[in-house]
């Protein structure tokens, strides 16, 4: 079955042709380590899961590398301003070898809450300073960079295009642009690729133009390079590097070989929260942990993201998560009552549910179309006859949603199907807020020797004493 993704670089849904077939290279940009990922940053890493998931599930065999960045990301997102990591370390006194592994351990316990698969390849930028220092050299060596004072800076003047994913107008734009620090750089938008250190800066490596660091951008280059080659297949990543990193990964990479990275460029859009911006400010900065605090399982939010297309904006809410809460709920119930079930599949129900396994086939492939897959995931889950073959769907399904819908709750190994079957009617009536009928059900639960309770994390259900 075909597979199409949006390409952000040539702007079109394209079929999806891989170089090697069999075969999917992936390099997926991932967090500079100075501070919490958010849910914003999870959203990204979340729709990169389902991205490779979906490859796995039509067969792929999938080599995925992910950067941490713990050195040479400016303040600014572009070369002014001080290290990103430096500056976490100053506030938190701390040293950024100390900053870097503190918030890289949170990061890697939050893709575990949110079940999400691991890149194979997994690189620390300071890990890789040899292998950015030789690239940096190369772009000299070829004349694509040039020296100033302070930094070694990327002369963008020498390509055939530049942007090649904005497609902005430098020219338009030159008079938007407020005068640089650097009055050596030959064109506005030259960026730098190694930064020359002042004598106190506490993170700096030996290079022919002094002790000096990496700029931003030149790590994600020259790693995937190394793990990918010159040339690999998809690139991830959030919409916001779009205008300056991807840019400049790919001027990069056109200096030295003359080709863009990636065939295909896949960018997730901005999540919103109550409608606006997430900030600081405004106190609406959440983490995972928030949302495991307030007593949700984190893959509630991973459920929450498939509501919406990775391109779409979404709105996070908290009264969201709560309905999403309790879809998670129904999906697991429904998972326990096919697992439980006895009836018998006819011709025409086999056929029905071949329907059901193609079209959310199709969805996935459709670029990632998950709100659609979900309609197909709902139709199995709400099937009319309970079977194990549904449940075994389900499961396969699951490999590609990741939200661990055969889990259980406590003793629901023990609860007849009989019993299920009556939660499941109460948690749609709960959603309906037919509250008379819910405690009927709950009623009649009790009559039947069960106890059923209402907690953040759904219902759970105990046999009486």
């Amino acid at each position: 079955m075909n597979i199409y993704f949006t390409n952000t670089l040539t702007k079109t849904k394209e079929k999806f042709i891989p170089l090697k077939e069999g075969e999917v290279k992936i390099y997926s940009c991932g967090p500079t380590v100075y501070k919490d990922a958010t849910i914003g940053n999870a959203r990204t890493n979340i729709f990169q899961d389902v991205l490779r998931r979906m490859l796995e599930y039509n067969g792929y065999k999938v080599k995925q590398v992910m950067n941490i960045t713990d050195v040479g990301h400016l303040v600014s997102d572009g070369d002014e301003g001080e290290d990103k990591m430096i500056k976490s370390a100053r506030e938190e006194h701390k040293t950024p070898q100390e900053i870097a592994k503190h918030y890289t351990q949170l990061f890697f316990e939050d893709l575990k809450d949110l079940n999400i698969e691991m890149p194979e390849i997994i690189c620390k930028a300071t890990d890789y300073i040899a292998e950015m220092l030789e690239y940096v050299k190369e772009l000299v060596k070829k004349g694509y960079a040039y020296e100033t004072s302070t930094a070694i800076y990327f002369d963008v003047s020498k390509l055939d295009k530049y942007p090649v994913l904005s497609n902005v107008n430098l020219e338009e734009q030159k008079t938007a642009v407020r005068i640089e620090e650097d009055k050596e750089k030959r064109n506005p938008y030259d960026f730098a690729l190694w930064i020359k250190a002042p004598e106190n800066h506490i993170m700096k490596w030996d290079s022919p133009w002094g002790p000096s660091y990496p700029g931003w951008h030149i790590e994600c280059s020259a790693m995937s390079r190394k793990h990918l080659g010159e040339q690999f297949d998809i690139h991830t990543g959030g919409i916001d590097l779009i205008p300056t990193h991807h840019e400049n990964e790919i001027a990069q990479s056109k200096g030295i070989c003359g080709k863009i990275p990636a065939n295909y460029w896949i960018h997730g859009e901005y999540l919103l929260i109550n409608g606006g911006k997430m900030s600081k400010s405004l106190g609406n900065v959440y983490l995972i942990r928030d949302i495991k605090e307030k007593g949700y399982d984190p893959l509630v939010y991973k459920l929450f993201c498939y509501t919406a297309s990775y391109r779409n904006k979404l709105n996070f809410t908290w009264e969201g998560i709560e309905a999403t809460s309790k879809s998670l709920e129904r999906l697991r119930n429904g998972y326990q009552i096919h697992l439980n079930g006895k009836d018998i599949l006819d011709e025409s129900d086999k056929k029905k549910i071949a329907s059901i396994e193609e079209n959310f086939h199709k969805a996935i492939n459709d670029d990632m179309n998950m709100p659609l897959a979900m309609s197909y995931v709902w139709e199995a889950v709400k099937y009319e006859k309970k079977n194990k073959e549904i449940a075994k769907l389900l499961l396969k399904f699951d490999k590609v949603l990741g939200i661990k819908i055969e889990k259980e709750e406590k003793s629901s190994e023990e609860i007849p199907e009989e019993i299920l079957k009556l939660v499941e009617q109460r948690t749609k009536a709960r959603e309906e807020k037919n509250w008379e009928e819910s405690d009927k059900i709950r009623d009649k639960i009790s009559d039947l020797g069960y106890i059923v309770k209402d907690t953040k994390n759904g219902m759970e259900i105990e046999r009486k004493n």
